[in-house]
């Protein structure tokens, strides 16, 4: 069976942006893209009110994803687009829709004037529960005329930027950061935070030696661990970026300059249910770039 590349589309600007950004994904790995809507019935007087002008919602439905495909198709003629609409609870059926993909891409609409995302309940939900590959993408990531004009073959300026924990880096992690920076041509940060000794947080004064020995055994332990990868993507260069304090916030400033932040999300299958880490929560919703969600044991 075919694997594809997955987009969730409601008809909103986040996930037409999504959609955009999921073909070009499809096209730079030559894989076919479906674009799922999932639909909501409404009650029968209310679905068969007017929505816009004479247009039910049923009717909106059809339409939405149908014209999606067509413009999909016609921006993108080298990859095979495909439309599934379901109904059902939004998260459920885009978890379902998208078992057996390699990857899913879900618009996350941003906050008002700040930058960064507002990520909703579907977005979360999804993200905590999925265990493949899950993007989430800003309406205004790319204008569809600039995302037209620019082949998805061209490498961009921006790098990939990967948020490890040093002290048990993932490998799932690591080779789909690798990956994507290779399939774009370009570089891959890898930003990682390493906390001081706990003393420090007594009002010690941090010595300037010994800062930059603890850095450097962060940075040569991450070094090794990278090194397979490195010998797989030989033409990859690789900036290695340690941080002290926050890794969420430096994820978030180094998505700034980035085309794509690849994060780790330990897959949680006790009592407590499906949930996210506070550094992947805090870089969801407010970073400036695409976000790359990736499950690991």
């Amino acid at each position: 069976m075919v694997r594809s590349v997955v987009a969730g589309l409601d008809g909103s600007p986040e996930s037409r942006a999504a959609a955009e950004w999921a073909a070009r994904e499809a096209e730079l790995r030559g894989l076919p893209l479906k674009i799922v809507h999932v639909w909501v019935p409404a009650p029968d007087p209310l679905a068969q009110a007017p929505l816009m002008g004479a247009e039910t919602q049923q009717q909106w439905s059809e339409r939405i994803p149908r014209e999606a495909g067509e413009d999909l198709r016609r921006r993108h003629p080298g990859v095979d687009v495909t439309v599934e609409r379901v109904s059902g609870a939004p998260s459920d059926a885009l978890v379902k829709a998208a078992k057996d993909a390699e990857l899913l891409v879900l618009g996350s609409r941003g906050l008002s004037g700040v930058g960064g995302f507002l990520v909703g309940s579907v977005g979360l939900s999804v993200v905590a529960r999925a265990e493949l590959p899950v993007v989430l993408v800003r309406a205004d990531e790319q204008a569809p005329d600039e995302a037209e004009a620019t082949p998805a073959s061209a490498a961009p300026n921006r790098p990939v930027v990967l948020g490890l924990d040093a002290e048990g880096p993932a490998d799932a992690v690591i080779e789909f950061a690798f990956a994507e920076a290779a399939r774009r041509g370009t570089t891959l940060r890898v930003v990682y935070g390493w906390n001081l000794p706990p003393y420090y947080a007594y009002g010690f004064a941090l010595d300037a030696g010994l800062h930059d020995e603890l850095s450097r055994e962060e940075t040569d332990s991450l070094t090794e661990a990278l090194r397979p990868w490195r010998q797989k993507h030989p033409g990859t260069e690789v900036f290695l970026e340690p941080r002290v304090g926050s890794a969420a916030d430096h994820l978030v400033d180094a998505s700034r300059e980035a085309c794509l932040v690849v994060i780790g999300r330990r897959i949680r299958r006790g009592a407590l249910g499906a949930r996210i880490g506070p550094v992947a929560h805090g870089v969801l919703h407010h970073s400036t770039a695409p976000v790359a969600v990736v499950a690991h044991d």
